[in-house]
């Protein structure tokens, strides 16, 4: 169910503490920690403590906290220091587009040239 801790989810296993991340930020609805494959020199994951499975799930269910996901992601771009230099946030939704964990996360990446279109 959306909102509720995932038993098979390793993001939740990560906000219950069960599993090990370097976490960097936390708020009372997100969690923040940098990615065990980073593809930039600062690449943090961003989600929220509740379990939602998209990033689409997680607006429609909960705006609120979908808007604390991109509050507290541009907070790790400052903590990171690459606000000046720039950085990208991005939503993977589904298997086709790479999302591999599914629970909403936003994915900070930052201090490299950043081409476009990704991918």
């Amino acid at each position: 169910m959306a909102g509720e801790p995932q038993a098979d989810c390793l993001f939740c296993k990560i906000v219950a503490g069960d599993v090990p991340a370097t976490v960097v930020r936390e708020s009372e609805t997100t969690v923040a920690f940098r990615d065990i494959n980073p593809q930039a020199p600062t690449h943090v994951l961003v989600i929220p403590r509740a379990h939602y499975p998209d990033a689409a799930s997680l607006a429609a269910a909960a705006p609120e906290v979908a808007a604390d996901v991109l509050r507290e992601a541009g907070a790790v771009a400052a903590d990171d220091k690459v606000e000046a230099g720039g950085y990208r946030i991005v939503f993977n939704t589904g298997s086709g587009a790479g999302q591999t964990v599914f629970h909403a996360h936003a994915h900070v990446l930052g201090g490299r040239g950043l081409n476009w279109p990704p991918g």
